[in-house]
């Protein structure tokens, strides 16, 4: 039987949107606990969020270099299914994380080449999932991609573990080619949006949430 793929919808804000991404079919949640960013949660806003997710998809907490204190801030009040590592954390740092927290971690990592990819494989075998995200742009204030994809044939020769979900300016238009193509390679377990289903800088779309769960659910079950 197929794994069931993973389809995370990240930096959603309200109960409202989180509900909409979980009854589209999004089986994960990303909460972003970075101030710089648009999608920028409180505790009290993600608790929300949490509490109505209970017994539907799963919840990420995003963190950016995160802290001990942050990271048990974090799990405390909202006891994420995930923790999100988006910043420049070692992978010394991602297994003490996972140690502490006593939590799957996914790791987000941006790539150009084939050889990136391999080498995150390689440092990052612990991680839980790895999530390969475009470079950010030079200069950039905060990490990831910044909506941007990559060339996704630097994924061509990606091993089987750990494994791997593609990230990094999909869309609607986009993610059913995307999947389909990595859903071809060994380790992949599926996509995560952020900007890409935002009818404003910052704010989901529930007909963009559910037209790219589709799309994705449709690539990869084509294949």
């Amino acid at each position: 039987m197929r794994e069931t793929p993973f389809i995370k919808i990240c930096g959603v804000k309200t109960p409202e949107m989180a509900l909409a991404a979980a009854e589209a079919g999004a089986t994960h949640v990303g909460l972003v606990f970075f101030p710089p960013s648009p999608r920028a949660l409180d505790v009290p806003a993600a608790q929300r969020i949490a509490s109505a997710l209970v017994g539907g998809a799963a919840v990420v907490a995003l963190l950016v270099d995160g802290d001990d204190a942050a990271i048990d801030a974090v799990k405390a009040a909202v006891a994420p299914d995930y923790l999100q590592l988006h910043g420049q954390e070692t992978p010394a740092r991602a297994r003490d994380v996972r140690r502490q927290a006593a939590t799957p971690i996914i790791k987000a990592v941006g790539v150009a080449t084939p050889a990136d990819v391999a080498a995150a494989q390689a440092a990052f075998a612990d991680v839980d999932l790895l999530l390969f995200d475009a470079k950010p742009p030079p200069g950039a204030s905060r990490p990831g991609g910044h909506g941007a994809p990559f060339d996704w044939s630097a994924l061509a020769g990606a091993a089987a573990a750990p494994p791997w979900a593609l990230s990094g300016g999909l869309t609607p238009e986009t993610v059913a080619d995307a999947a389909a193509r990595a859903a071809r390679i060994p380790g992949f377990r599926g996509v995560d949006v952020s900007s890409g289903v935002e009818a404003a800088r910052g704010k989901k779309d529930a007909g963009l949430v559910r037209a790219f769960v589709e799309a994705a659910q449709s690539g990869i079950q084509g294949v």
